[in-house]
This record gives structure tokens, sequence and C-alpha cells, in this order.
């Protein structure tokens, strides 16, 4: 039988035509983070190209000016063997993050034919051509997509003759709440931490006959919460997506501005309080058992009545400062008074956040494989498959493909889709499967 022996063989030196490609990451931190940076640069390397590690997202690029040059090691490093050697499975950024958005002013197409709204996506460029840039690897979040996508079409509108520097996106995020892929890079080491700290928390809460109300990350979605909720064991999980039917109502609210007045939905908080205590309740009654973690997905805190956001601080992206709310703390004091007005007795219910730990843990294997190949990708797609404004995505056995940004972006509004866990999917029915069953009517 012949051999095949290019199988061994590294794969062949592509024609291009970069010099110097710029890796940057932004938004929160995922375990696997330095995978996709290592591989992507390596990749670059065995190429003859050299790469520049952008410090700290876009915020050093938008200070970018005659009095601000960009500085090595203060602004970007040199990305070479000697600094990527064994970083693969390290914690951590290697190159830093922030949350800085250079688009925030652009929020539709017209916007990119303002000279103010696209001043500091114009630095960005500026701060980039002036380190010799030839393409952009952008690694972050669906808010990281967006500003990508922002920066691509700002190039657009160059005038003829312009420097055009390609972007292609890496989609990061422990929430997996990203179109266009099934899981993203640190999805599972955060769904194993907080599944760990759950199993240990029911433990203690079978010792005191207590329960455990954690609040998990996943703003928008419930991938986190319900996959942590699945592993650890939890006795009930509540997200976004289970925010329908008698648990979601409406509430007027009036632009302060314009004085116009428009419907937003909200959460049913006693008949969501009134779901929670029937599970401690069945699980005493019928199962025997007084204790329990309840598991609430951050993203609830997005539909929490007005009156519950008042002073509540938003960041550069219009999210609500969600830490400052404490879901947790405010639903186990809920929980515990229902508890006690239903059943005449008490119960500790002690609220409980959970996350910020698995953000920067050490990545479990099929993260940093993930990572890998997204990283590899991310080169695949520039050097060799010539692409430009697309994010790198796998399926099946990491088999790369490459999503345009026209198909991840609204072109009107240039807001991400996001992409939620399907009401009574194999995946929601998992959990519901699972934890303490209740005949609701």
């Amino acid at each position: 039988m012949p051999v095949n022996t290019t199988t061994l063989s590294r794969p062949k030196k592509v024609q291009h035509n970069f010099r110097r490609v710029a890796i940057l990451f932004a938004g929160g931190p995922a375990p696997a983070a330095n995978a996709v940076i290592s591989t992507s640069a390596v990749s670059f390397i065995r190429n003859d190209i050299e790469v520049i590690g952008v410090c700290y997202g876009y915020s050093n690029l938008v200070e970018y000016g005659p009095d601000h040059p960009m500085v090595e090691g203060r602004d970007y490093v040199i990305l070479d063997h000697a600094r990527l050697k064994r970083t693969r499975n390290s914690q951590g950024i290697m190159i830093g993050t922030a949350r800085t958005n250079p688009g925030k002013l652009v929020t539709c197409k017209a916007d990119l034919a303002d000279p103010k709204k696209t001043a500091q996506l114009k630095t960005v460029y500026d701060a980039l051509c002036s380190l010799g840039v030839d393409a952009l690897i952008s690694i972050g979040g669906d808010d990281t997509l967006k500003t990508a996508n922002k920066f691509q079409l700002f190039q657009e509108c160059l005038p003829p003759g312009s420097k055009k520097i390609p972007v292609v996106h890496v989609p990061k995020t422990i929430d997996n709440d990203y179109m266009g892929i099934d899981f993203t890079f640190g999805y599972f080491t955060a769904v194993e931490i907080l599944a760990t700290e759950i199993r240990n928390l029911l433990a203690d809460a079978e010792s005191t006959r207590s329960y455990f109300l954690t609040e998990t990350m996943g703003r928008s979605a419930g991938w986190i919460a319900y996959g942590a909720a699945i592993a650890g064991e939890a006795s009930l999980v509540i997200s976004v997506e289970d925010i329908t039917g008698k648990y979601r109502d409406e509430e007027e609210v009036v632009d302060p501005a314009t004085g116009a007045k428009t419907k937003r939905a909200v959460m049913n908080i006693d008949e969501t309080v009134k779901r929670i205590v029937a599970t401690m309740r069945v699980r005493e009654d019928v199962e025997r058992k007084e204790y329990g973690v309840v598991v609430l997905a951050e993203g609830l805190s997005e539909y929490l009545p007005i009156s519950y956001l008042k002073g509540v601080s938003r960041d550069e992206h219009g999210h609500i400062s969600i830490s400052s709310i404490n879901l947790c703390e405010l639903f186990s004091k809920l929980v515990s008074e229902e508890y006690t007005r239903q059943t005449g007795k008490k119960r500790r219910v002690k609220g409980l956040q959970l996350g910020y730990e698995a953000r920067c843990a050490r990545p479990q294997a099929y993260d940093v494989m993930l990572g890998s190949q997204l990283g590899v990708g991310s080169y695949r797609a520039l050097v060799e498959e010539q692409l430009n404004a697309v994010m790198v995505s796998v399926s099946g056995q990491l088999d790369l493909h490459y999503v345009p940004f026209h198909e991840l972006v609204n072109p009107e509004t240039l807001v991400t889709i996001v992409r939620y866990v399907k009401p009574n999917s194999d995946f929601h029915q998992l959990a519901r499967f699972l934890e303490t069953y209740i005949n609701e009517l």
C-alpha cells in the first residue's frame, strides 16, 4: 500500500504580500486566550510574517497622536518564538485586554460619513498604519466583533488609493452566545469551574440544610448557566430564555430626551420567586431534601423592572453594570420571605455570585484544541484563503470555515445577533430533565 508522505510534512509556504500583522484581544478574559494568540502568531511567523501584539485592546490605539506615538513595550510587543514558548496552555492574556470601544458613536452606516463619529476609528487606523500593520486579527466577544465590522466599514469609506488593513475576527466569550459557531473557546473550562463550585455548594447546603442561590455569568443568553447547572447537578436553573408566559410582563418606558413612550419586556418577579420556592417545597415534601442550589443567569438583571435599575451605570457598549445590582442577593431575600410566607418556616437562602474566577482559569484540553484551531484559522483565512471581514469558525472535528461579517451583524443597526438557547431544544430540555421536577400547570 503506497504511503502518503505529505501527511507528515508541514504545509508549504504560501505566497502573500503581508509583512506585519497585529493581534488584538478585547473584552473580558477567557480561558485558552493564549492558545489563540500563540498559534495565530506562530502560523504567521513560520510564513515569514512579523507579528505584533497590541497591548490592552483598543485602549492604547485610541490614544495615538503626535504626542503619543506607539511605543514598543508599552503599546505593543513583538511576538516571536522566544516570547511564545509554552504559552498555549497558560493562564491570563499575554497581551492584556480592555473594553475601550472606538466605534461607540457609529450606530448606523450613515454615521460612517461623519468625521466626528469616526474619529476614534481613524485614530486606530492611523496607529496601525504607523506600525506598518498589513492585517489585523481581532479576538473578542460580540462587542469586539461589532468594532471589527465598523473598522472595516470605515476603511471602505477612505479615499481611493488609501491603504486597506484586512480584518479577521476570532470569536471569544465564555458565555457561548455567538452566532456562527457552536462553542466558543473558554466555555467548557468556565462551565467546569462553575460546576465544581456548585457541587461544593451542594455539599455545604446538605450539611447545613440550606440553599445557595447562585448568579453565573451570561449577560445575553443562558449557555453558561445551563451548562454549569447540568454539570454541577443544580436543583434549578433560570435564564433569560425562560422569561416567557407568566414569568414575563411589560412596562412603559419614557425616553427622557424625546418623551416618546415604548414598551419594555420585564420579568414577573413574583412568579419567578414562587417558581423557585416551588422547587424548594417539592424537594422537601417529595424528595426529602432540605437543601439545594439554584442557578440564575446574570442576564436576568436586564429584565428587572426599571425601579430596580435606578442609578445603575452602563459601560461603553451600553450594558448595565450587572455586578452593582447583585441579582442573587436580591432574589435570595425575596425567596426566603416567600418560603416563610408559604410554609411558616424559615430556611437559610444565601446569594452568591460566580464567574470571575473562571475567566482566567487554566484551560482544559478541549478549549486549548479549539482555541488553537481558531488561531491557526485566522492565519489560513488571511494568507491561504485571502479573505477579509470574516469570522473564523469551526464545526464537526474542528473543521474550519469562515463566516462573513455581514451574516453576523445587522447591516442597518450594526448590532450583532445574539444566539440564545432555543426553548425546548434538546440542550434546554436536558437541564429540565435533570433538575428537580415541577409539574407546572
